[in-house]
């Protein structure tokens, strides 16, 4: 090689980094966007723009109720309530993640005795709403509930502690939304390659110490995603504070609206959207630019489960205990109703004036596939128009991408009955043709849960490395090629889990459907809530057990058919 030829290498050495550079910038930068990147956009774009109908309504709303909205907002009281509901979801989202990381490891990643049955049953109280799991609780635990009358002629206990209030909306929100932080975090550990922990222990840490300098901050992604969830699921439940009678914002709201105070009510919900962008700021400041993807070479070896030897007992007894108070006894609740209302049909059917429990079964076949195609439906929209987002946060961090994320978050805080009555609002006035319709009620359930699907699939989208898809960009692929043969099958984990966590939240959703379904079109919700508004619990015992089997259902094949 010549002096000449030589020189030309310094030149490509060069050239080298630029690439590289070029390569990891954001393609929204770029001058040339692909049809791909358009797609991305447009449907972020459109999912944005159906989060914004809600805040226009409310300022619309308020319109010129600006003083009287205002002199609510000031009153002693309302601050007090905002001190109710930011402090009843910083307490449920902290029980939420001391109960649900260490379960997510111990049907995970040990030698826990049936930890594939475990898995199933500990994610079994996310199929409850909370109005359900409300009622059942305060039916057994409240002073002269079913537990002090099985008490008294053993132990003479007359009165029992007062179950109302914050320590039963504590206690029951905590039960129904601690699952949202297991499924996450249980799907991040089991894609965590074992080298990570097994190179930590190496090194001389012990077991302990590693779990929390690699396992831990590993899995914080996931813990942030799911913790979120939960927050969010809190500040915008209705149905647990409503009969545990605790004074939140979604409580007074809906009582505003009841008493025709809309323009208040507006006032209450953009306060709401408010503390909830507070909350979207400082997890984005958490979060930070961390990544958190397995970058060494080879493929990923499957987990060794750890030996907790006599330390299973323990375990054991945590996972069980809690599956006794999260789904035990609220099913000893339920099937006393039912049972009470059999009874109660026997003697009612001996007079011969009504039918029994059983007969008017069949009466519950249309509610019952009307809930599973709205939410089926609402799910499989919610994961598709979540994957753009996701993309776009993950893979082209900007402004733009940040926008998309926080409004979905942010959507997700706001009441059902707020989303209802805004679409009620805009489909009247300016799409009658969409109004009482299906499509209205399944863009209702995207705007309420499509950050479910966000925040699965970014988790999910995290731990998968950027350098195979520039690899492939590297070698000439394009943009959708890459997606649909790299980025897709990795991610589809996580657009699975968004897509069941989606689709149980719609079968439980109850303001929204209530107000946006078609004329007709009755649901399993709508007919537990009819009847427990009506003190007909017996009688919705029925259409609530119905409920929670269709939608625990798709949840055990979701855990079952894990790869162990």
């Amino acid at each position: 090689m010549g002096v000449t030829d030589f020189g030309n290498v310094p030149g490509r050495v060069r050239s080298l980094p630029r690439i590289k550079i070029e390569l990891g910038q954001s393609w929204l930068r770029q001058r040339h966007w692909s049809p791909f990147h358009w797609l991305l956009v447009g449907s972020a774009t459109l999912v944005a723009a159906l989060i914004l109908l809600v805040p226009a309504y409310l300022l619309l709303r308020i319109g010129g109720a600006w003083t009287e909205a205002w002199e609510t907002l000031a009153q002693p009281r309302t601050l007090e309530i905002l001190g109710n509901t930011v402090g009843l979801a910083v307490a449920v989202t902290a029980a939420s993640i001391l109960i649900a990381v260490p379960l997510a490891w111990l049907t995970t990643s040990t030698d826990l005795p049936g930890k594939r049955f475990w898995a199933v049953v500990v994610a079994l109280p996310l199929v409850v709403p909370s109005y359900v799991a409300a009622y059942l609780f305060a039916s057994i635990l409240t002073p002269k509930g079913l537990l002090q009358q099985m008490l008294y002629p053993f132990f003479g206990i007359e009165r029992l502690p007062n179950f109302y209030g914050f320590p039963g909306a504590f206690m029951v929100l905590t039960l129904v939304s601690y699952p949202f932080i297991f499924l996450t975090v249980r799907s991040a550990l089991k894609k965590m390659d074992p080298a990570l922990v097994e190179a930590a222990r190496s090194l001389g840490l012990s077991p302990w110490r590693a779990f929390w300098r690699v396992t831990l901050p590993y899995l914080r992604p996931s813990i942030t995603a799911g913790g979120l969830l939960v927050m969010l699921y809190t500040l915008r439940d209705f149905g647990a504070v409503t009969m545990l009678q605790y004074s939140t914002f979604t409580r007074i709201i809906y009582n505003r609206y009841q008493g025709y105070r809309l323009d208040v009510a507006a006032a209450m919900a953009l306060v709401l959207v408010v503390v909830t962008a507070v909350i979207l700021y400082l997890e984005q400041r958490s979060q930070g630019k961390a990544r958190y993807a397995r970058v060494s070479i080879g493929v990923a070896r499957a987990q060794t489960p750890a030996k907790l030897g006599r330390w299973r007992w323990l375990g054991l007894g945590f996972t069980g205990l809690l599956s006794f108070w999260a789904l035990l006894v609220p099913a000893f609740g339920l099937a006393y109703w039912f049972w009470r209302g059999l009874r109660q049909d026997w003697v009612v059917k001996n007079l011969g004036v009504a039918q029994t429990n059983v007969e008017s079964l069949l009466t519950l076949l249309e509610p019952a596939w009307n809930s599973l195609s709205a939410s089926l439906l609402g799910a499989g929209l919610a994961m598709l128009l979540a994957l753009p987002i996701a993309i776009l946060v993950v893979r082209h961090p900007g402004r733009l991408s940040r926008l998309f994320e926080r409004l979905t978050y942010a959507s997700f805080a706001l009441p059902g009955i707020v989303v209802a009555l805004a679409f009620v609002f805009f489909g009247a006035n300016y799409a009658s043709s969409l109004y009482q319709t299906l499509p209205m009620l399944l863009a209702a359930y995207v705007i309420l849960f499509i950050p479910q699907a966000v925040g699965a699939q970014r988790s999910s989208l995290l731990q998968v490395s950027a350098n195979l898809e520039e690899a492939a960009q590297s070698l000439g692929q394009r943009p959708s090629t890459i997606f649909r043969r790299i980025t897709l099958p990795l991610v589809k984990p996580g657009m699975l889990a968004g897509g069941a966590l989606v689709f149980l939240t719609c079968m439980k959703e109850l303001p929204a459907t209530l107000i946006l379904s078609p004329l007709g079109f009755s649901t399993l919700s709508a007919q537990i809530w009819t009847n427990i508004g009506e003190a007909f619990f017996a009688r919705a015992a029925a259409p609530t057990l119905l409920l929670l089997l269709l939608s625990s259902i798709p949840l055990a094949w979701m855990t079952l058919r894990e790869k162990e």
